[in-house]
């Protein structure tokens, strides 16, 4: 039990605060307005075993004038029902919609804020992995199961409350002999109901305890399955080049075959409770009648009563049922919440990991100077063993820097500057009025127009087009001026020459006062990379260039290197 409210109270930290969200006016408004609708439909279900109730004693007197009446009523009944259940359904669907936006985008700021989705890569993959199906598809059931739940057991509830009274008075007192003892009993249906939900229950829960954890791996094996389809997809032309498609389909199956597996263990889940609830539904049937009937073959009751008893029998008990016939929602909303608060708690661990309250963490700082300055610092793994010994030097405004040693090493300096990297020791200090800009080897294309590519992450109303085409002629793709408004997945599309183009076209038109080269020039010539050095030198004559390459030529282009 403390288990169990430790996890709603960890779910209400997450998720609640939409309540109170800058929205809060409307979306309370939409609350009240969703349980107003939900008594409604309560009360419609009361009139229904009243109207029910009457027409049977109608039938029962074979009264004409008595069964056109409950024609006429019935009619009020369904028009107000069909339009208290499609106003119900419009404000739920907007509540629905509302949170999940509100947590899908607080979610989405903690992972997408500072790198923390490149650095949650490499911490532990139990709590974190696959984030994107965690918040795609696990948000989605989180909410809307928290609603459809959250309505279910207030309407049963309202059921309980209202049937339990109803019942209770068409069970009457019923007098039990026992040889000389006769005792009477008062709403002695309400009590059978009670009985049998508890023994129900009690036998569901035990038969479907296996179900939460099957429903658990299943959806982990399932989003595993996809992210390996979407690698694949996203490395399509190295596979087909490598004719690796034997192997991947070799994983996939893999894949699929741990899925198959999950299945199965959910199924063996489910066909507990589906031999509960097949059961369970046929009692329910049958019970009330079986228990009602005495009092109306003894004329004590008419059939109208017993008609209603019986309904309002099935309506207590299927309020009082409600954990048992919510138990395949609740294991798959409470799997997808469990998911949903591993990915916050590996982000918020992460958060901590990384800072400079960590003794074992680089420290960035930024400086008034605008020099790049390096205090004793030191490249570690996430082991905390270092691998790199200590850097102390200082990058003025305007220099040219070759890093040289071990690229792998040059690689990780770059990312603990962009503050990508916190494994280590020391200090950075990085200049305050400076615009920091890295290269990386491919640089990053968004499927769109070749326009907004260049212009990323910056919308192309920033920038005048004239300049970008003149940019383009200058780093050797001028037949790219043309296709500036074409739509294309251009990382699929360019050779990675290409792409290394675009990325310093993308620089010059960003034109930063620093600069960070990794080896974002290797696929061009020795000739064509220092080129294009130079044009970057030229275009940006005061920036600090910081460049990782293996290029022997390019090292005339700094004036002075940096051994890592």
């Amino acid at each position: 039990m403390q288990r169990q409210n430790g996890f709603l109270i960890q779910f209400i930290k997450l998720a609640g605060p939409f309540w109170n969200s800058k929205n809060k006016v409307v979306i309370r408004i939409e609350a009240v307005t969703f349980v107003v609708l939900t008594v409604c439909q309560m009360g419609i279900a009361v009139v229904i075993t009243e109207w029910n109730a009457a027409l049977f004693d109608d039938l029962e007197q074979r009264s004409m004038s008595g069964l056109i009446k409950q024609v006429e009523l019935l009619g009020l009944i369904f028009v107000a029902n069909i339009a208290i259940t499609t106003l119900h359904l419009m404000v739920k669907r907007r509540l629905l919609i509302g949170w999940r936006t509100w947590l899908t985008e607080k979610v989405i700021s903690k992972w997408m804020h500072q790198g923390r989705h490149y650095q949650l890569t490499f911490m532990s993959k139990r709590n974190s992995d696959n984030p994107d199906g965690r918040i795609a598809e696990d948000i989605r059931i989180a909410t809307e199961e928290a609603v459809s739940l959250g309505h279910s057991f207030f309407y049963s509830l309202l059921l309980l409350i209202s049937f339990t009274q109803i019942l209770w008075d068409l069970s009457g007192t019923v007098i039990f002999d026992y040889g000389s003892v006769s005792f009477p009993v008062l709403g002695y249906l309400v009590w059978i109901a009670i009985i049998y939900t508890v023994c129900a229950s009690i036998l569901g829960k035990w038969m479907g305890k296996s179900l939460t954890e099957a429903t658990n791996v299943r959806q982990s094996q399932e989003a595993n399955y996809r992210h390996d389809l979407i690698k694949a997809q996203e490395n399509s032309q190295a596979i087909a080049l490598i004719k690796g498609e034997d192997n991947e389909q070799a994983r996939f199956l893999g894949s699929f075959q741990r899925i198959i597996a999950a299945y199965r263990q959910q199924t063996l889940a489910w066909k507990k409770i589906q031999i509960f609830t097949t059961g369970y539904s046929v009692t329910s049937m049958a019970l009330p009648i079986l228990a009602a009937s005495p009092r109306y073959i003894a004329g004590a009751i008419t059939l109208g009563t017993l008609m209603q008893s019986v309904q309002a029998f099935q309506q207590m008990v299927s309020a009082l049922s409600w954990p048992v016939n919510s138990m395949a929602e609740i294991a798959n909303w409470r799997a997808s919440v469990e998911r949903v608060l591993s990915l916050v708690k590996a982000l918020d661990e992460l958060e901590y990991d990384i800072s400079c309250h960590n003794s074992h963490q680089i420290c960035l700082d930024k400086s008034k100077k605008s020099v790049l300055n390096f205090d004793n610092v030191t490249i570690a793994n996430l082991g905390v063993d270092n691998i790199s010994a200590t850097i102390n030097n200082e990058i003025k405004a305007g220099e040219r820097v070759l890093i040289s040693g071990q690229t792998s090493m040059g690689g990780k300096l770059f990312e603990a500057i962009a503050g990508l990297w916190p494994w280590g020791f020391g200090r950075i200090e990085i200049p305050e009025d400076g615009s920091l800009f890295f290269m990386p080897p491919r640089p990053y294309l968004p499927t769109g127009s070749l326009y907004a590519a260049i212009c990323y992450p910056l919308s192309t109303s920033s920038f005048d087009r004239p300049i970008l085409e003149k940019l383009l002629k200058q780093v050797g793709l001028k037949e790219f001026v043309n296709q500036l408004d074409r739509v294309a997945k251009w990382e699929q599309l360019l050779s990675r020459e290409q792409q290394q183009r675009l990325g310093l076209a993308r620089v010059l038109l960003h034109r930063p006062k620093w600069v960070f080269v990794e080896e974002a020039l290797d696929s061009l010539s020795s000739d064509g990379e220092t080129q294009m050095l130079e044009l970057l030198g030229a275009e940006l004559p005061d920036a600090a260039i910081l460049s990782i390459t293996n290029q022997p030529t390019a090292e005339a282009f700094h004036q002075r290197k940096l051994k890592i």
